[in-house]
């Protein structure tokens, strides 16, 4: 559900407060909101936000000239796959630039005449939002721009349509022949506002990109593409089961989930010690996800961690959590009651119950005593590490998320503990 964000006119409050108002002319007159908040084909001379940083304040204008330059309204040699990742690099690299970028993106999609400029602007914004979060001071202003573009379409269209009409009285009538790019070029606005709406939602939570790498070529291909094609992680169930339908009709589960667990296994995951307790190498985890979300399982993998770690990160970035929010309360009511817990299961939509099903047969496996004295992860250890994955607690109560955290470890290890689960043998 979208929850309504900031209204314009705190928007606009926020705006008089922040942006580090630009002048023009041999007056220097102070050029209004409306225009520093509207598309600009020349260079600017300093940020867009207030900042006393000397690094940001050179960093910001030449990183105006690279969006510019992605959005094709600045010649450059380097193709577009490049422009996005040095941009990308910069911010990622330095957090004072973040909401630089955000709201230069936001200027330049505004009032824009060319809708492929405008598309490939949001197509950037889209990119950004997959490596890195805005502040939380700038959030909720990003979060009301996009939010009014969700279904925005027509009005975009008819907006573009009324600023060329008055370019166009405006201009000579040798210029007015020149050709105004309107038409639609890619995706209509409201499927990337829709995206980056999601990718807010979760950036701002996951914080974005970890680890010591910096991004890759690879990375920015495959953010762009997950704005059509819809990444194996962070979506639902059955748009992963949707996704799969062509390569795996005959699927009853999520290849990801069977593939990662399998991979686990064969690694000799349940003989390693401290397995999904231990995190893979950060950039391991990032590279093998980039893998997984191509249908491809590496042969080059070695250590069990890192499709362990992967593995937790999947069931945890669901868009709806393996045990749905419905049931959330039956859940930690019934978290010493081993018929009432197993009952709840039986409950379950069939594609959750059969995942959640294969999830608790793959850990019963690593809870056997054999197991367990080398693994030293006892059925307690391994309901800790992956009930968080599994229930999600919606309460912000610090005492009410502590409290519920214990009865959803004790759900869980119930679960383990007595769900029978040998049906699920052999099933794909």
């Amino acid at each position: 559900t979208l929850r309504k964000p900031i209204s314009q006119s705190s928007m606009a409050d926020w705006a008089s407060k922040n942006l580090n108002m630009h002048t023009q002319g041999i007056f220097r007159r102070r050029i209004s909101l409306s225009n520093m908040l509207s598309w600009n084909g020349g260079s600017i001379k300093k940020p867009m936000l207030i900042t006393s940083n000397r690094t940001i304040k050179k960093e910001a204008c030449e990183m105006f000239k690279l969006v510019q330059s992605y959005m094709g309204d600045r010649q450059t040699r380097m193709d577009r796959n490049h422009v996005a990742l040095v941009t990308v690099t910069k911010c990622w690299s330095m957090q004072g630039l973040r909401d630089e970028l955000y709201i230069q993106l936001i200027r330049q999609t505004t009032d824009n005449m060319c809708y492929r400029s405008l598309a490939w602007g949001w197509e950037l914004m889209a990119i950004s939002l997959a490596f890195f979060s805005p502040s939380p001071k700038f959030q909720s202003y990003l979060e009301g721009y996009i939010y009014r573009h969700l279904d925005s379409d027509e009005s975009i269209a008819q907006h573009i349509k009324e600023l060329v009409d008055l370019k166009n009285k405006k201009i000579t009538k040798s210029r007015k022949k020149r050709k105004q790019n309107t038409e639609d070029e890619g995706l209509p606005i409201s499927t990337y506002a829709r995206y980056c709406y999601r990718k807010l939602q979760k950036v701002a939570v996951t914080g974005g990109k970890k680890g010591l790498r910096k991004p890759t070529v690879e990375e920015i291909t495959h953010a762009r593409n997950a704005i059509v094609t819809p990444s194996l992680f962070g979506s639902s169930l059955e748009e992963i089961m949707l996704r799969q339908q062509d390569m795996y009709p005959g699927n009853k589960l999520p290849w990801v989930q069977t593939q990662l667990s399998q991979q686990v296994l064969a690694l000799g995951g349940e003989q390693t010690e401290g397995i999904f307790r231990i995190p893979g190498d950060i950039d391991e985890v990032n590279a093998l996800k980039l893998q997984v979300d191509q249908w491809r399982i590496p042969s080059s993998l070695s250590d069990p961690n890192i499709p362990a770690s992967l593995l937790k990160l999947w069931y945890r970035e669901l868009e709806e959590p393996v045990i749905p929010q419905q049931f959330y309360k039956e859940c930690i009511s019934n978290y010493e009651n081993p018929d009432a817990a197993v009952a709840v299961v039986q409950l379950l939509p069939e594609l959750n119950r059969l995942v959640l099903c294969y999830l608790i047969h793959f850990l019963q496996i690593f809870a056997q005593p054999s197991n367990v004295g080398r693994t030293k992860m006892d059925v307690n250890n391994l309901a800790m590490v992956m009930a968080p994955n599994c229930l999600r607690c919606q309460s912000d109560d610090p005492r009410i998320i502590f409290e519920n955290t214990r009865k959803e470890m004790s759900f869980l290890r119930m679960l383990i503990v007595h769900l029978d689960t040998s049906f699920i043998k052999g099933l794909v």
